[in-house]
C-alpha cells in the first residue's frame, strides 16, 4: 500500500476524529516520498481549514522531514 491517497484515507475511516493535517501527516511516515509527489498530495488531501496559508511551506518542511526512512 504505497499509494499516498491510499494510505491516508485508510487513517480517515479509522480515525474520524483526525484532522485531515493529522490523517496525511500519519500517512507519510518514513514512507520516503518524492517531495513533488508529497506536495501535490498534500495540496489535494488536506482541508484547507486545517492550516494557516501562511504557514504551508513550514509545514511541507516538516512532511519533508517526517517522510524519511529513519532506518
Amino acid at each position: 500500500m504505497r499509494s499516498i491517497e491510499k494510505r491516508f484515507k485508510y487513517r480517515e475511516e479509522r480515525n474520524p476524529g483526525w484532522s485531515s493535517w493529522t490523517c496525511f501527516a500519519d500517512a507519510i511516515i518514513g514512507q520516503n516520498f518524492n517531495r513533488k509527489i508529497l506536495r501535490e498530495h498534500f495540496n489535494n488531501l488536506v482541508d484547507k481549514n486545517d492550516y494557516e496559508k501562511k504557514d504551508k511551506m513550514q509545514l511541507l518542511k516538516y512532511l519533508y522531514l517526517l517522510t524519511e526512512d529513519s532506518s
